[in-house]
């Protein structure tokens, strides 16, 4: 047996698993060593830094219930033992755990290639994350490895998309003298090139033996689309540091994307707009420069995704844009003074970047020219006043020689005059005056992020192509599962529709909690479908690609996801519910979203969890799947939900017993200083291994606001239950003394509350925010 907080606190202190090195790019691609040193992380804090509470490790000392309530003195200083657990050793092994304890001794090497993707192929080699793939520039760094040479040959007679991986003979072991054995990759855009070494990589990955290489390196295969890419959030609080931006296109690049998109509503910077992204970690000129230099050595296009109507509350909260703002969240159409800032955004997004695609937004602007608009212009239909702000927009876009492309829900929401997410999936019209008022130049974004169903997407890629437009069509990655079914079911339709531009966005609402690297499984399961004819994705190539590019066990990272996903009986084809959210944030004395899930043995589900993730996340199969010490943080997440998930009860089952000062002691001693421990093991390890180790730190205090909330009250729980109990609530071991009666008996009146289901017979499969989970009181916003 072994110590499950020691356990916890050494998980914390690992190093960070995503290799993403600072390492200056070559001079190859032309960038000057000035730009490259903006790749340069801040340090980061760690250890027992930035602790603004009590320690843990000294809350209470190891003193009996009568020893604290008989003594007239208390000894000196000694902390609490801490509770036991399963150690490493005691638990199961992962069921989806390593194959082999190791890869085979081979190295692909790039020796001729085109001088077009030299620079691309070079910054693959140097950031592989199994370290099996080498240029010329770099063979020096192979040791007891085979090498297997790779060329690579452009040919503009294929057809777009197409790419030709062969071998020079039919068996590796068996080449006649004077000759060798070579892997031949020929191709016709630049990002298919990078699609054949991402996916050779994942055969390595599965590679059992030697006499296996010649056959497993021979395929075809062809994108079923024109453009294929990935549109990353850079604007819920976190926004993404520019060596995480870096690992995102290489990995881009190694799925066979070309497009890639970081929206940003605030954060890049505008000239002579001081409060423009102010203090929330904007991405400056030189970065995106720098961003777009090194997107094209792979033939990645990187465009702007901006927003130039709704979604800019985080400016219009200043007194500098008080004249522009309609609503709280939209800016004021009609407004001379709108258009010219307008243009100064619309040139700081597009000014840094080669291409001439810009992403304007305009999605979910509820409540146009409802504010002062009304005030100032007077009443007008909300749809006129959008078409003409789109009207003027995508002018000054044309005036710059831009292509503007919006996200398409408006139209349908503002023709059926109602805003929810139902109208814009189920409006099949609009009116004839919207229709001819349309700019002609524009790119509409059907988005959906919901649907399972292939019909549905069809239909509304339909009515796009009805209004005389050919649609991009954006899904989205949430949850697993749910985001296989969804975006299976969007790329299904897509590819039989004949769809030609898609893309897949990640979003992170409400304070950006989550793991973007979470959304890496979403990523190579939108790829191996882009690339394929067929209606279905090959599982096995989708494991060994996740596999071989990112460093993942693909099926430990869908495990994962059950966090959210508690009961097997759960559709998981419906929209998944945020439950580890919310059981993590609901305050911990009210526990009033716990009925919720009466009845149900969620403690035992997160130990379960706890118990594979940490199999997952052991150095054996970290050897082999680097990418799953990132796996790390949900485990950290299940160990913190298996202490609190009962801790409500626990504590009414206490309060009303016959002997509640013994009882509810027992559990301030044991089970909330134990919650107390996790939740600041979650917290420290979210702060410096997955927030500082990806996004800049503009954002994190939104996060630490949460967690700080959580330990508070962690703390005022438990000095309030040793109030209750009649012992003295400073829990400082050095300043502690038995004994003392208050002068009044502290009451515990929230446990005298019956709880009630709040979203009755819905049980676990709610969504909810964190101002929501938190306290039944209307005092938070949203982040």
């Amino acid at each position: 047996m072994g110590d499950v907080q020691n356990d916890l606190m050494d998980a914390s202190s690992q190093e960070s698993i995503v290799l993403m090195s600072t390492e200056d790019l070559t001079p190859a691609m032309g960038i000057p060593d000035s730009a490259a040193r903006l790749l340069t992380t801040g340090t980061h804090i760690s250890g027992d830094e930035h602790v603004g509470h009590t320690p843990s490790d000294v809350m209470t000392p190891t003193l009996s219930f009568d020893d604290l309530t008989t003594l007239p003195d208390a000894p000196s200083s000694v902390p609490f033992d801490s509770a036991e657990s399963m150690d490493g050793e005691g638990m199961k092994q992962s069921p989806a755990g390593p194959r082999r304890r190791s890869l085979l001794p081979m190295v692909l090497v790039a020796e001729v290639y085109p001088p077009d993707i030299s620079a691309g192929l070079n910054e693959i080699a140097q950031h592989a994350v199994h370290k099996n793939f080498m240029t010329e520039d770099n063979m020096n760094q192979i040791e007891d490895a085979e090498r297997v040479p790779v060329h690579f040959r452009c040919d503009e007679q294929l057809q777009d998309g197409a790419v030709f991986v062969r071998p020079s003979h039919a068996h590796h072991c068996q080449i006649p003298e004077g000759e060798k054995f070579v892997i031949h990759v020929t191709y016709k855009r630049t990002c298919e090139a990078f699609r054949a070494v991402g996916r050779m990589m994942g055969v390595l990955f599965d590679l059992f033996g030697p006499d296996e290489l010649a056959m497993r390196m021979s395929w075809e295969e062809c994108a079923q689309f024109e453009s294929l890419g990935v549109m990353l959030d850079c604007s819920r609080c976190a926004v993404l540091s520019v060596e995480t931006v870096l690992y995102m296109l290489r990995t881009c690049a190694l799925l066979g994307m070309n497009t890639f998109q970081l929206y940003t509503e605030d954060t890049f910077t505008v000239p002579d707009e001081p409060f423009f992204g102010y203090l929330r970690g904007q991405f400056s000129q030189e970065e995106m420069t720098y961003i777009d230099t090194y997107a094209a050595s792979f033939g990645i296009e990187v465009f702007p995704c901006i927003q130039t109507l709704g979604h800019l509350g985080q400016i219009l909260q200043w007194p500098r844009f008080a004249g522009v703002r309609d609503t709280t969240e939209v800016i004021l159409a009609g407004s001379e003074e709108t258009y010219q800032l307008i243009e100064k955004i619309i040139d700081a997004a597009s000014a840094p970047l080669k291409s001439k695609r810009i992403h304007i937004g305009m999605d979910e602007a509820h409540g146009v020219g409802e504010g002062r608009y009304r005030q100032i212009f007077g009443d007008k239909d909300s749809s006129e006043v959008f078409l003409a702000h789109l009207q003027r927009v995508e002018k000054i876009c044309k005036d710059r020689g831009l292509q503007p492309m919006v996200w398409s829900d408006m139209l349908f929401t503002l023709a059926a005059k109602n805003s929810s997410l139902q109208s814009y999936y189920e409006t099949s019209d609009l009116p004839q005056e919207m229709k001819h008022n349309m700019p002609e130049d524009l790119n509409l974004v059907y988005w959906d992020y919901y649907h399972t169903n292939v019909d549905a997407y069809l239909r509304k890629i339909q009515q796009h192509r009805d209004l005389g437009f050919e649609p991009w069509v954006a899904g989205g990655i949430c949850a697993l599962p749910f985001t296989i079914a969804a975006s299976d079911a969007c790329l299904k339709a897509c590819k039989r529709g004949k769809v030609k531009n898609v893309f897949v966005t990640t979003w992170g609402d409400d304070g950006n909690e989550c793991d973007i690297m979470s959304a890496l499984p979403g990523f190579v399961y939108y790829a191996e479908h882009c690339y394929t004819s067929e209606p279905d994705v090959d599982w096995n190539l989708l494991r060994n690609n996740f596999a071989g590019i990112c460093g993942g066990n693909l099926d430990d990272w869908i495990y994962a996801s059950k966090i959210d996903v508690p009961l097997e009986s759960m559709d998981k084809t419906r929209f998944p519910p945020n439950v580890s959210k919310w059981i993590l944030w609901n305050d911990p004395f009210y526990g009033f979203l716990s009925p919720q899930y009466q009845n149900m043995n969620l403690e035992a589900h997160y130990e379960q969890i706890a118990t594979y993730l940490r199999a997952a996340t052991s150095e054996e199969t970290v050897s082999l799947y680097p990418l799953n010490g990132r796996l790390t943080f949900p485990a950290l997440i299940a160990e913190t939900l298996t202490i609190k998930c009962g801790l409500r009860d626990r504590l009414v089952a206490a309060y009303k017993s016959d002997d509640p000062n013994r009882q509810l002691f027992e559990l301030a001693r044991g089970t909330v200083q134990n919650l107390r421990q996790s939740v600041d093991t979650l917290w420290r390890y979210h702060r410096d291994r997955i927030w500082l180790s990806t996004y800049k730190p503009f954002g994190m205090e939104v996060v630490e606001l949460r967690y700080g909330a959580i330990r508070t009250r962690l703390e005022t729980l438990q000095d309030r239950i040793l109030a209750f109990c009649e012992i003295d609530g400073d829990v400082s071991p050095s300043r502690f003394t038995a004994g003392i009666r208050t002068a009044h008996r502290e009451e515990l009146p929230e446990l005298d509350v019956e709880l009630r289901e709040v979203y009755t017979g819905i049980g676990l499969e709610i969504v909810v925010d964190f101002a929501r989970a938190y306290t039944p009181s209307r005092a938070l916003g949203t982040g």
